[in-house]
């Protein structure tokens, strides 16, 4: 049975650890990852939506930040949601102060909260490549993909913004798969991890 790790240090984690418990139909064991140690023990890994600059520096304060990028470098899948993917990034547009201190994993160049404060939260309809019929998609004062590395490709937009990309082993989303009823995400996921 596959071991798949939620990190844990903020943000949707709860929803997550469900949502791949339903996606994986018993054929998985989800873990919350917290400490030094156990992302060695996991076949993937989620970054879940939350507050990414408490995030980073509890990423920093835990020792978890070299487990996870040797974690990307080995192959293993990797699901980064809304501030995962601002996590994941090469680069944060416009961030000077550099409170998050992104991991470099994708080659993207992340706008935080492009679409705004969270009052100005929304659904929408995206066709994602991979998948047979639209999926209604949750934003949370989420980010954008601005920029993408020859590598990375795009599996769906909002207008001109880019909100889901794929690089080998990396998944990210501006969204958050884990608010709905749709499991057919981390089911591309769960794909990930069988090939």
């Amino acid at each position: 049975m596959a071991r798949i790790g939620v990190l844990a240090l903020q943000g949707d984690v709860s929803e997550h650890v469900l949502a791949l418990g339903s996606a994986g139909k018993g054929k998985v064991q989800v873990v919350e990852v917290r400490k030094s140690g156990q992302i060695e023990e996991c076949a993937a890994l989620v970054l879940p939506g939350g507050e990414s600059t408490t995030i980073s520096r509890q990423l920093e304060s835990s020792g978890l930040t070299e487990e996870l990028k040797a974690a990307a470098r080995q192959g293993k899948p990797i699901l980064a949601t809304c501030a995962g993917l601002v996590l994941v990034s090469q680069e944060i547009e416009g961030d000077s102060d550099s409170r998050v201190k992104p991991l470099g994993l994708m080659d993207i160049k992340i706008s935080r909260n492009a679409f705004g404060p969270q009052r100005e939260s929304f659904e929408a309809d995206l066709d994602i490549k991979g998948l047979d019929r639209p999926y209604r998609a949750v934003f949370i004062r989420a980010p954008a993909i601005a920029q993408v590395g020859r590598n990375v490709e795009v599996l769906a937009r909002v207008g001109e913004a880019v909100v889901a990309a794929r690089q080998k082993n990396l998944l990210a989303l501006a969204f958050h798969p884990e608010l709905t009823e749709d499991s057919r995400i981390h089911q591309i996921f769960l794909k990930m991890l069988e090939a």
